[in-house]
């Protein structure tokens, strides 16, 4: 462990995993200046996918609140690959959050609180971010849950 970030973090027994690999022809994640910006996070453990289906059928609101809080792990975990510490990231911009959703179900924005919270809690009042939570239909293997993370960073 290393870091104010990843200590709040382990206060509430939560830990940073291992950055993912990307699944298809792309980077994961991609600093410009100041800005870092994931590509869409997936909720998974080393090359296992989490929670799979439809939130609000397959899924309960609650199991999706837990895919999007790994998501934004995954989203961490290539902020810090890309930068070396966490403790460089001076705000968290934005969350972008995509639920693949049941017909009728409309509560994106509390599957996304999943994320939202976990990245308050590592971050303070700099994790306060802009948000989008769109449902969607399908999301790439299946995935319950897509989390994509803008940070602006410091050296």
């Amino acid at each position: 462990m290393s870091g104010t970030v990843e200590q709040r973090l382990a206060e509430h027994n939560v830990t940073i995993p291992t950055a993912p690999d990307a699944v298809g022809f792309y980077v994961p994640v991609l600093r410009f200046g100041n800005m870092v910006v994931t590509s869409g996070q997936l909720p998974m453990v080393g090359k296992e996918l989490m929670f799979k289906g439809k939130v609000g059928h397959d899924l309960s609101e609650e199991q999706g609140f837990h895919a999007a809080r790994m998501c934004a792990l995954n989203a961490l975990a290539q902020i810090k690959a890309c930068v070396g510490s966490l403790d460089r990231v001076t705000k968290i911009v934005r969350v972008e959050g995509y639920v693949q959703s049941a017909d009728g179900f409309t509560r994106q924005p509390q599957v996304l609180n999943g994320a939202s919270e976990l990245v308050v809690q590592a971050f303070g009042d700099i994790g306060k971010h802009t948000r989008i939570a769109v449902g969607s239909n399908e999301l790439p293997m299946n995935a319950a849950v897509e989390v994509v993370i803008w940070a602006e960073v410091g050296d």
